[in-house]
């Protein structure tokens, strides 16, 4: 390769990729999405659906954790 070439890569699109965790696609129903956002709306800081999920579901956890379930 001629130093008068170069090698052009392709831009993703989107934040970079961070790999750490393991992707889990849901699908949400009408009612569930909604649910959801009502949620979201609760908060005093914007946070993203995906956040929301995260937070939903450690809180899940904890709380069967805490009640030995």
């Amino acid at each position: 390769m001629s130093q008068d070439e170069t090698v052009s890569t392709r831009k993703r699109r989107g934040p970079k990729p961070t790999g750490k965790g393991v992707m889990v696609g849901v699908r949400l129903q009408p009612d569930q999405l909604a649910a959801l956002d009502a949620w979201i709306a609760t908060r005093s800081q914007l946070v993203t659906r995906p956040e929301a999920i995260r937070r939903l579901v450690m809180a899940k956890v904890r709380a069967t954790l805490d009640s030995g379930d």
